[in-house]
C-alpha cells in the first residue's frame, strides 16, 4: 500500500466513522447493530447483480448497499481507493438494500441508467448530492431524478422502464438475499465470500490485501 494510499484512507476514516454512526443511530434507534450470520455463497452474486471492475477478478467485494445511507455514501471514496491498489484483481458487486424511505425508487434509478449504459455516472451522482434528495422522512425522489438526468440519464425513458418485469425481479432476489444472508445494516461488505466483521476502511482494506495475496500464491 503507497503512502498516498494509507494517506487517502486514514482522511476519510473520521468522515465514514461519523456518518456511519449518524446512520446506525437513525437505522436501529440508538441500539447496536445485530451481527450477521454466515453468507450463504450462492447468495451474494446474482446473474443481475450491477459489477464495477474486471468481470473476471480475482477478489470479489460484494457489498450490500442502499443509495440513502449516508455510511455507503461516505465508504465509497474509500472502496474505489481500494480498488484502485489492485485494478486487475478486484471487482466490485453492488446489492441492493433499500432500508431507507424512497430508496427503492433510487434503486430503480440505478437500475434504468444501467440499462443505459450510465450507471456508474448516476451511481456517483446520486453519491456526491445525496444530501439533496435522502432526506431521511422526507426523500425528494424528484431531485434524485433531477440528479441523474444531469449525469445523462434519458429521464423519459427511465421512467417508462423503472417499473418493469425485470427491475422488479432484481429487487425481489436481492431483498429475498438480504434477508437470507441476515444483512441488517449498510453498507454490509464480504470479500470472496468472507463477512467484513469490523467496519472500517482500513479493515476493509486489509482483507481485500489478504485475498489478493492469496490469489496470486495459488497462480
Amino acid at each position: 500500500m503507497t503512502r498516498r494510499s494509507i494517506v487517502l484512507l486514514t482522511g476519510l476514516v473520521a468522515l465514514i466513522v461519523f456518518a456511519g454512526g449518524a446512520f446506525f443511530y437513525d437505522r436501529y434507534g440508538g441500539h447496536p447493530a445485530q451481527p450477521v450470520a454466515a453468507a450463504q455463497d450462492d447468495a451474494l452474486v446474482r446473474a443481475h447483480s450491477p459489477i464495477i471492475g474486471p468481470v473476471d477478478a480475482s477478489v470479489t467485494i460484494v457489498e450490500f448497499f442502499d443509495p440513502s445511507c449516508e455510511a455507503c455514501r461516505a465508504f465509497y471514496p474509500a472502496v474505489k481507493q481500494i480498488m484502485a491498489n489492485f485494478p486487475d484483481e478486484t471487482r466490485l458487486v453492488i446489492r441492493y438494500t433499500p432500508f431507507h424511505e424512497g430508496s427503492e425508487e433510487a434503486v430503480r434509478i440505478l437500475e434504468t441508467a444501467r440499462l443505459q449504459d450510465r450507471y456508474e455516472p448516476v451511481l456517483e451522482a446520486l453519491l456526491a448530492r445525496q444530501p439533496e434528495w435522502a432526506v431521511h422522512g422526507a426523500p425528494d425522489l424528484e431531485k434524485a431524478w433531477e440528479i441523474a438526468g444531469a449525469a445523462g440519464l434519458d429521464v423519459e425513458q427511465a421512467r417508462r422502464e423503472m417499473s418493469s418485469a425485470e427491475i422488479d425481479a432484481v429487487l425481489e432476489q436481492d431483498l429475498a438475499d438480504v434477508q437470507s444472508n441476515n444483512v441488517r445494516q449498510t453498507p454490509t461488505f464480504f470479500v470472496n465470500g468472507r463477512l467484513l466483521e469490523s467496519f472500517g476502511p482500513q479493515q476493509l482494506y486489509d482483507l481485500v490485501r489478504e485475498e489478493v495475496e492469496s490469489a496470486r500464491a495459488a497462480q
